[in-house]
């Protein structure tokens, strides 16, 4: 009871410490900026420590973070297996074709009409098909290696990266691309001086919201078939094993390797977008 206690008083704590330093006159403040999602998460780390030992919650229900933290440093040999089955091989590659295919295709489509209003409402469809059932057809396809994680991965990531690079294609107004024209300038001129530059926020934005996609659906896909390595084979025995403790060690190498993917996209497209008004200071 004395550890739920103090769970409450370090959390009440944990947020008054924010509050004064988000609303703070040092608000805007880089290490301010820093600080708040880090004491955030280490309270939160330390309140479900507390309240985990305090209330005797067993560990095939939720493990303590201690637990995961030492499951963890004990399996880097098989967590950097399960990663580089995974997140190298089956979802960068995967990513790689799904969103390079993506980009070709979204050309095409700025070019034809007819792709515009034939295409789309087809890629609309196919991007609302279920992972859980695309996922065992293209690993009877595929077979069970990375391959077919691979292709469920450019199926994941396809339609919302075409989208996105359609919408930015078309983002240039009709006075922009006729001064272009009175420039005497062609269409691969105008598109790469004009077109490309105004759609780059938009693919940026496909390729985020990619990135977590390709994620999900290589873990998934791993669920449905996979050699005996893998994120995904991983966390499902672990789950029929009761090892929790494995789950949630998995669980953090997928968030931590989403995490790193994102913020370098973020910081790829602050350099590539710096002109953006979302990109000033």
């Amino acid at each position: 009871m004395i550890l739920v206690i103090l769970a409450l008083i370090l959390w009440a704590f944990g947020w008054w410490l924010n509050v004064r330093l988000a609303e703070g006159p040092n608000a805007g403040a880089p290490l301010v900026r820093l600080a708040v999602p880090v004491i955030f998460g280490v309270t939160v780390l330390l309140v479900w420590e507390l309240l985990v030992r305090g209330l005797n919650v067993p560990m095939v229900i939720l493990p303590a973070p201690s637990l995961i933290a030492t499951r963890f440093v004990t399996s880097l040999p098989v967590l950097w297996v399960d990663f580089r089955q995974t997140i190298l091989k089956g979802a960068l590659s995967g990513y790689i074709m799904g969103c390079g295919a993506a980009l070709l295709v979204a050309v095409l489509i700025d070019r034809s009409d007819f792709l515009r209003r034939g295409l789309l409402p087809v890629g609309n469809l196919v991007a609302a098909l279920p992972i859980v059932g695309t996922a065992p057809i293209l690993v009877m396809w595929f077979g069970f290696d990375w391959q077919s994680k691979a292709a469920v991965v450019v199926v994941s990531v396809f339609f919302p990266m075409l989208v996105n690079a359609v919408a930015g294609l078309a983002q240039t107004t009709a006075m922009q691309r006729d001064l272009m024209r009175t420039y005497a300038a062609g269409y691969w001129q105008s598109f790469f001086k004009l077109r490309l530059p105004a759609a780059m926020p938009f693919i940026f934005n496909g390729l985020k919201v990619s990135s977590t996609l390709a994620l999900i659906g290589a873990i998934v896909a791993e669920f449905f078939g996979s050699p005996t390595v893998g994120m995904g084979f991983r966390i499902s025995t672990s789950v029929g094993q009761l090892s929790l403790d494995m789950v949630w060690a998995e669980i953090v190498v997928a968030a931590l390797a989403g995490t790193l993917f994102y913020g370098l996209l973020a910081l790829i497209e602050k350099g590539v977008t710096f002109w953006h008004p979302s990109q000033r200071g």
